[in-house]
């Protein structure tokens, strides 16, 4: 019997793992994201699914760790340096539109008939976006570094310490029966309050040298059973003195944040936190009752439409109250419109301590499923019909009958190096950049950059290319340098081109095209790296130079046969031939290695070489 019960839970946990293998990777590849497959796969294998789960509460109960280890994580993140850093974006901005979509919300509830307590924490959780289908939206965009995107992310994070005083003013907002017998909220609070300034002493004066002592056994497993000890022991501690277990990992992950070792922490935590935070999606999706919403289907898509069309409202005003453009302001509420993750821990801790119904967190519920759904299928709609906010390039000095010896295109990470050699010597140069961002930037630092596209003939004119000696193209788009080599050749002919190349492939493109030199940007960079390994291995000094020397000989021969060898079968045979062939090495002992490089043949990744 023992045996048959260990099989039955067995199943269980394959189901439950097998649910989430197939699923998440398949919403992911379709653009929804995981957080919704999780729901998904727990709404598959739940009791309104295949009923391998009957009692999702006894699944969530053990998931809710996963949130626990998530507000954690979040908390070893909030170093205080950092926040006040960013206090103007995350406590202004977040604060305002918080506050703004909380009362609309909320207003909105109370004026179709419900409770304050309901309409109250309906909204509370509502307005806490979806950080993870936020997140993995800007991600696939590249919006992570624009303004746009850390205006979000730091709403993002403002909403993440948001849910911490929410629990705790749910804890507030229970019922008198919901609490210990023989207790009250007054004395409820001061144990409460008491708890957690033991914790923050705690956390001031044992954590670190906690972690300090435990080090020095070198054991990995130690300092993982730590980290678990110290997260689930802040929450236990918060439980029992009646906060929740979510802003007891909080608080330990923040005064663990300046902690040395802050980052070994969170890879501990990593594994427990993904697993469980995905276990916790799974039982939600299973606790979601699809008979409630099946009664109530009027009111839940009643409530979607409402909330994420109000919410989306206060987003956009307040976006363009601080400055937003039109487009920017758009796009902030089609992604911050829907609800969030962490509204589903505020309703189960409503539901549980008696603030709102077990039917009424069930309704919300699927009001911010729905919600999240949409999100990533309006998205890119909206994004499609609604014109691209175009940047002012008011603010930015063009060049207009420049002149010079020396014209320079591309100020980046490889040109601000090459100007500081030709500056040293007060040459005349015109530097241009199309990049708006980098001309302010460069700005700021006293170079006089001008903005202009490199690859059209009338800002080349402008910039004095007609006049100038020497043109270096030291942009890194491959297909704009060659444009702008292949344009330079044909109507400067008086200048020496010299380029930025990429790879080997690149290179040769660039040569063809008319360059006088060319040099690959990681090459010689490269050269000198290995030269410090050799140097570092105990190698003699005229070694090393040796060496390095015959690499460069070799790879010149190379590119040139590769130049000269054309497409013709001789030539390649050639040419396979000249690669597979052993370097020239100093010692013969050291002629058995071989220095290949196919990436001229190959270039699977498009890595340079």
């Amino acid at each position: 019997m023992s045996a048959e019960l260990s099989s039955q839970e067995l199943v269980k946990v394959v189901s439950l793992l097998g649910s989430a293998v197939c699923i998440v990777p398949l919403f992911r590849k379709l653009g929804l994201g995981s957080v919704l497959g999780y729901l998904a796969a727990g709404l598959l294998i739940g009791p309104y699914g295949l009923k391998l789960f009957t009692d999702p509460q006894a699944i969530l109960h053990v998931a809710e760790l996963g949130v626990v280890m998530f507000l954690f994580v979040i908390g070893l993140e909030m170093r205080p340096k950092h926040l006040w850093g960013l206090r103007n974006q995350i406590f202004g901005l977040g604060t305002l539109q918080i506050i703004t979509c909380t009362l609309a919300l909320t207003g909105c509830g109370l004026l179709f008939g419900f409770s304050f307590a309901l309409s109250f924490i309906g909204s509370a959780g509502f307005v806490l976006t979806s950080t993870a289908i936020v997140m993995q939206i800007l991600g696939e965009r590249g919006d992570f570094a624009q303004p746009r995107g850390q205006k979000m992310i730091s709403i993002l994070l403002f909403e993440d310490l948001l849910i911490v005083p929410l629990l705790a003013i749910v804890t507030l907002m229970a019922p008198a029966e919901a609490l210990p017998q023989g207790a009250n909220k007054w004395i409820t609070s001061l144990v409460a309050m008491g708890s957690l300034a033991f914790l923050i002493a705690a956390g001031i004066w044992l954590l670190n040298p906690l972690f300090r002592l435990l080090s020095f056994t070198k054991t990995r497993e130690v300092m993982t059973a730590a980290a678990l000890f110290v997260v689930l022991g802040a929450a236990l501690l918060m439980q029992v003195s009646g906060l929740s277990m979510a802003m007891g990992a909080f608080i330990a992950g923040v005064l663990l944040a300046e902690s040395t070792f802050r980052h070994q922490i969170e890879a501990d935590i990593e594994p427990f936190r993904g697993l469980l935070l995905g276990l916790f999606f799974m039982g939600v999706g299973m606790s979601l009752d699809l008979i409630v919403v099946k009664n109530n289907f009027q009111i839940i898509l009643l409530g979607v439409f409402l909330m994420v069309a109000i919410k989306a409202l206060c987003v956009y005003l307040v976006a363009r109250i601080t400055g937003s453009n039109n487009g920017d302001a758009i796009d902030r509420a089609t992604l911050m419109a829907q609800g969030g993750e962490f509204a589903f821990v505020l309703y189960a801790s409503a539901s549980a301590t008696g603030v709102i119904s077990g039917i009424e967190n069930a309704n919300l519920s699927a009001i911010v499923i729905l919600s999240m759904v949409s999100t990533p299928l309006i998205a890119p709609l909206v994004r499609r019909f609604v014109p691209a906010y175009k940047e002012s390039l008011a603010d930015l000095e063009v060049a207009d009958g420049q002149s010079g010896s020396v014209l320079m295109i591309g100020f980046g990470r490889f040109g601000q190096i090459v100007s500081q050699l030709l500056l040293t010597k007060n040459l005349d140069v015109t530097i241009i950049d199309s990049d708006a961002e980098m001309v302010r930037s460069a700005g700021t630092f006293g170079f006089k950059i001008y903005y202009g596209d490199g690859t059209r003939i009338d800002v080349l004119r402008a910039s004095g290319a007609a006049t100038a000696k020497v043109i270096a193209v030291c942009i890194d788009d491959k297909e704009a340098s060659k444009k702008a080599v292949t344009l330079i050749k044909s109507e400067f002919p008086q200048a020496k081109i010299l380029a930025r190349s990429y790879d080997r492939t690149h290179a040769r493109e660039l040569l063809t095209l008319g360059a006088d030199f060319q040099i690959r940007e990681t090459f010689e960079s490269a050269i000198l790296f290995g030269e410090s390994a050799l140097d570092k291995l105990g190698l003699q000094p005229e070694e090393v130079a040796q060496i390095s020397q015959a690499i460069r000989k070799r790879d010149t021969e190379r590119f040139s046969l590769e130049m000269t060898a054309g497409k013709t079968e001789a030539g390649r045979e050639l040419l396979l031939g000249n690669l597979t062939k052993p370097a020239p090495l100093l010692e013969p002992q050291r002629e058995a290695v071989v220095i290949n490089d196919f990436s001229s043949l190959t270039s699977k990744e498009g890595h340079p070489q």
